[in-house]
């Protein structure tokens, strides 16, 4: 099945992904610090059981053990934002279920009972609370969820009390980088109830450029108007990165800097995670803004590389390899892929 990061998005140019992450916990259970593994796996037992039956179509759910979630393949399941790292910690008691196309992840006995997240390709939140909300109801059709009449929906962190929903956006904006905006852009986005953070969540670097813009405030705000007030100011942002890349791309020294990282990630024989996240950001200028002309770059889209982004993680790779590989393997064979990438 073709996966969610390979379907073509809105604003792919800017926008890598959309996600949906709502927090739900059970009221005839103690929050997940305070149980015992027998609760916990009897907790997995009831979430299995309640989704066994909902249809989605072709894109079914498996349910896989926290115990099968080790060594690359855990590690892969971070890199692709599927879990949190804390999830692959310790597997005792934990379960995770997830769909054919990776689109939705469910993560049982993390921070709290049940997490559920939904992604989409490009700025498309609307979709993803759609189908976020069909999960969650089928949940909740079977199980009783923790809820107050004055806070919502009760969670393990006071921050997500109330709605229990963070919807967050993956944005590419070396532009507004490059120009030094990202300060002041960090300081508004604070003053109207969203938050940037790096490409990996809450205290990560922004590794190629790549930042999340969420939401912040789940109390005393509906999910579609917290949705509606982020899909807003990130529509503004997007028009933003696309006018400092106008500015960018009229000097000749970027625009041979473009050319140069062509030359890199078509011919290396070798190329690190971090440098292709630094190739990868600024080539995706020279693609979105037509400086690279020419029947080679013709068949060339932001998306093609987006997708590119969830297959070239260290552990990825060891998960395509289905082995352990050195650091000089991981380099050949992501230089490999980001070649055929090219000529395809």
């Amino acid at each position: 099945m073709v996966k969610w990061y390979e379907k073509p998005g809105s604003e792919p140019d800017v926008v890598i992904s959309s996600r949906i992450r709502l927090a739900r916990n059970l009221s005839n259970y103690p929050f997940y610090g305070h149980m015992t593994e027998e609760q916990m796996n009897r907790l997995a037992g009831d979430v299995k059981a309640s989704l066994e039956n909902i249809n989605l179509g072709d894109n079914s759910l498996s349910f896989l053990s926290g115990d099968e979630l080790t060594g690359y393949r855990g590690m892969s399941l971070v890199e692709n934002h599927i879990v949190s790292p804390d999830f692959i910690q310790d597997g005792t008691g934990r379960m995770l279920v997830l769909s054919q196309d990776e689109s939705i992840s469910i993560m049982v006995n993390e921070e709290d009972h049940i997490r559920i997240q939904v992604m989409t390709s490009g700025l498309d939140l609307d979709s993803a609370l759609e189908v976020a909300s069909k999960i969650d109801d089928a949940i909740d059709a079977s199980l009783n969820y923790a809820f107050d009449s004055q806070l919502g929906f009760l969670t393990a962190c006071p921050s997500n009390l109330g709605t229990g929903l963070r919807a967050s956006v993956m944005l590419h904006i070396p532009a507004l980088e490059k120009a030094g905006s990202l300060n002041r852009l960090s300081g508004t986005l604070s003053k109207l109830g969203l938050t940037m953070r790096g490409t990996y969540g809450e205290g990560t670097k922004a590794v190629g450029s790549l930042y999340q813009i969420s939401n912040q405030i789940t109390l005393g705000i509906s999910e579609e108007q917290a949705i509606k007030n982020l899909r807003e100011i990130v529509s503004q942002i997007v028009e933003k990165e696309r006018e400092a890349q106008k500015a960018l791309v009229t000097s000749a020294r970027f625009q041979d800097r473009i050319y140069r990282c062509f030359g890199t990630l078509k011919y290396a024989k070798m190329i690190s995670t971090e440098e292709f996240f630094e190739l990868i950001s600024d080539f995706q200028i020279g693609i979105s803004r037509g400086i690279l002309t020419g029947s080679e770059f013709q068949r060339l889209s932001p998306e093609r590389f987006n997708c590119l982004l969830f297959q070239i993680g260290g552990a990825t790779l060891c998960q395509k390899e289905g082995r352990d590989l050195t650091a000089e393997e991981r380099d050949e064979l992501r230089a490999k892929i980001v070649q055929e990438a090219l000529k395809e």
